[in-house]
């Protein structure tokens, strides 16, 4: 049965070429969305914004380099179904592959401790950060989700009562306007509703791996209100300051209402890698 094992060795190699293709090429609807967005704007200084963005994208793919100096923090989502064979902390092979990684590509060094600001590369305590389900069938399909500073950093929760649930979309407009430019729009709004404190937060994480195209009717009405901000790109004025408005979902307490906002730069980075038990 050993050879149906899915090998320490492959799962390395496998994130390894994964984080290749997060930071240097960006995904197919990601690109979509910026290439309708320069064919919607109207304001001259943002379509120039727009189109140095492609073109950086354009160059950053064909010399396999880092689209941003921010590489950011590795977000891992790991499904590893219940039928899969392996013999290892697959957290462990993860780290190695973020090791390797980080001198390959290469990836600026970003994790620190959070007080002394001691730097340990890009793996550290609870770095990466590494989510792990457990789903059916004999696979293990693992996303990575690159996280620069300034989009996390403007992004926010809060725990509002039951009796608001007409002040989300007040909550996720107010978090965009006083982001402004500072996350480089146009940005994808990920939001989590509902849940606890940290799941909201983990819902609006995964928000924003969706297909940047896939949205309702309430998420393109609150997209439509973002982008009358008139922030613009890179906070400059004109039409279009989010690409997208990702909402999820789940139960919560019923004296609760906890609301979280993630906000993504236009550099909307994410790649992923399936392996199998048996090859």
């Amino acid at each position: 049965m050993s050879s149906d094992k899915i090998r320490y060795e492959d799962v390395v190699q496998s994130v390894v070429d994964l984080l290749v293709q997060a930071e240097t090429r960006l995904p197919d609807d990601v690109v979509a969305a910026l290439e309708g967005a320069y064919q919607r704007e109207t304001n001259p200084t943002a379509k120039a914004q727009i189109k140095t963005i492609l073109e950086n994208i354009q160059l950053a793919s064909e010399r396999s380099v880092p689209i941003c100096q921010d590489t950011g923090i590795l977000i891992f989502f790991v499904e590893i179904g219940r039928e899969c064979m392996i013999d290892f902390d697959i957290r462990d092979a993860i780290n190695d592959s973020v090791e390797k990684a980080t001198e390959i590509i290469p990836l600026r060094p970003n994790a620190v401790h959070p007080i002394t600001r001691e730097p340990s590369g890009n793996v550290g305590a609870g770095l990466p950060d590494i989510i792990l389900d457990l789903t059916e069938g004999d696979r293990i399909k693992i996303t990575v989700l690159p996280k620069g500073a300034g989009s996390e950093n403007v992004s926010r929760l809060a725990m509002l009562n039951p009796s608001q649930v007409s002040d989300i979309r007040r909550f996720i407009l107010e978090t965009v306007v006083d982001a402004g430019g500072k996350p480089c729009p146009p940005v994808i709004v990920g939001v989590g509703v509902g849940g606890s404190f940290d799941k909201a937060a983990r819902l609006a994480k995964r928000a924003i791996l969706r297909d940047v195209l896939d949205m309702d009717d309430f998420e393109r009405d609150i997209l439509a209100d973002i982008n009358s901000l008139g922030i613009g790109t890179m906070g400059l004025g004109g039409d279009i300051t989010a690409l997208a408005v990702h909402v999820e979902y789940a139960h919560c307490h019923t004296a609760s209402l906890p609301v979280a906002v993630n906000i993504q730069c236009w550099a909307g980075r994410q790649a992923s890698v399936e392996l199998r038990s048996g090859g």
